[in-house]
């Protein structure tokens, strides 16, 4: 079984060469040597490297950097600015760059966008022009996403941790499932994937937080294995669970078949980013 982690973010030190938007409770580091090494200490192939907006904002040279240096490692997706009038030109630069997999788009409420802004309309066409998929974070704001979705149905979704708000430090909120009904009904449209990512942060048990189950059985049930992406958030998940954590419980579960395990923690992630690790 290839594993292919939907998302982590890597990132240098916090430096004038390099200087952060803002400072998260993430490690003071994790470079894509660091990553490599966490990922290969628990079996983990691959993995599609998120150009972290929080630090870097649009800036994705780090990113370029690291999948230069470990190419068979990382796809690479960029965020791209709805505001910028030359976003479809920046789109079409970025799909001629080595590992380039995918565009983002943030739609938090947070962001306060309107999901009709024109520019969403640019990167929505420019990505399916391209033959990238758009990832999407809407968690809290899933309305918004799906209307997103709905207008574009061209273009292919990946949406960003289950769309589920989840925290950045334990304990879990009281419900923390509370958005489950909407992420089901988004299930019901066929150019949207789901990303199964940082769900153990959603757990309010300790490990292996065997809580998860019953809620991931119906994102499941709603939108196929095929269009289920695993994923640890790593790191934005740092201050709830280490990197192992976030692994081993999809690794060691019985609820998985085999079949299953393989298309949820890879066969689903590549399908999505038209991506795989190459070994050696």
């Amino acid at each position: 079984m290839t594993i292919i982690d939907s998302q982590v973010h890597v990132y240098e030190a916090n430096t004038a060469k390099r200087p952060w938007r803002t400072v998260p409770n993430w490690p003071p580091h994790v470079t894509g040597d660091e990553m490599v090494e966490a990922m290969d200490k628990v079996g983990v192939d691959g993995a599609i490297f998120i150009s972290a907006f929080s630090m870097y904002g649009y800036d994705a040279s780090y990113a370029v950097e690291v999948q230069r240096a470990h190419p068979g490692k990382f796809g690479i997706v960029k965020p791209v600015d709805p505001d910028d009038p030359a976003v479809a030109d920046i789109i079409a630069d970025w799909k001629k760059i080595p590992g380039a997999v995918g565009v983002r788009i943030m739609m938090t409420k947070e962001v306060n966008r309107d999901p009709a802004h024109p520019g969403i309309d640019r990167i929505a066409r420019a990505a399916a022009s391209h033959d990238f998929p758009v990832n999407m974070l809407c968690w809290g704001n899933v309305d918004a996403g799906m209307s997103i979705v709905d207008r574009h149905p061209d273009t292919r979704f990946i949406i960003d941790h289950l769309a589920i708000l989840q925290p950045r430090v334990p304990p879990a909120p009281p419900e923390p499932w509370a958005d489950l009904p909407k992420v089901l009904e988004l299930a019901r449209h066929p150019n949207a994937v789901i990303k199964v990512s940082g769900a153990c942060t959603l757990s309010r048990e300790p490990y292996p937080f065997p809580d998860i189950w019953d809620p991931l059985a119906r994102v499941f049930d709603a939108w196929g294995f095929d269009r289920c992406l695993w994923g640890t958030d790593w790191t934005r998940a740092f201050a709830v669970v280490n990197y192992e954590q976030a692994v081993q419980p999809f690794v060691k579960t019985d609820r998985l078949s085999n079949s299953e395990r393989a298309m949820l923690m890879g066969g689903a992630c590549a399908k999505a980013y038209r991506w795989s690790p190459t070994k050696g």
